[in-house]
């Protein structure tokens, strides 16, 4: 198993891939918002969505139709990868920290409660 260095970016936490998709899709909104962003780099994610509803396709798609499809979810994905790999690593850390930042609470001593439970006899004749 490969180790952890303590400059990783992307250090998701574990829930799924829907909750993986929908903390990315955060991450490049916050830093589509963020001044400290170069503005050309933020063309990136604006021109893979323009690809998206451009009519004209890298693979049309006559053959199989499949194909069409995958093209345009290749370049979403390589767009949103790029954009978030290019962007200055302090700031993609800094909006990723407060993004995950509900997940990574842990139980402390006073989260514990002790206590014993009672059956209650049911009141019903």
């Amino acid at each position: 198993m490969a180790d952890k260095k303590p400059g990783d970016i992307m250090v998701t936490p574990s829930g799924g891939v829907v909750k993986d998709f929908v903390l990315r899709l955060k991450l490049i909104l916050r830093l589509m918002s963020d001044r400290r962003v170069n503005f050309l780099l933020k063309l990136l994610p604006v021109a893979s969505l323009a690809y998206l509803i451009w009519p004209i396709d890298l693979a049309p798609g006559l053959a199989l139709p499949i194909i069409g499809a995958l093209d345009d979810a290749a370049v979403l994905g390589l767009g949103a990868y790029l954009f978030v790999e290019l962007c200055p690593p302090g700031v993609v850390q800094e909006h990723m920290k407060s993004l995950t930042s509900n997940f990574d609470v842990e139980p402390t001593a006073d989260d514990i409660v002790d206590a014993e439970a009672t059956d209650l006899p049911d009141d019903k004749p």
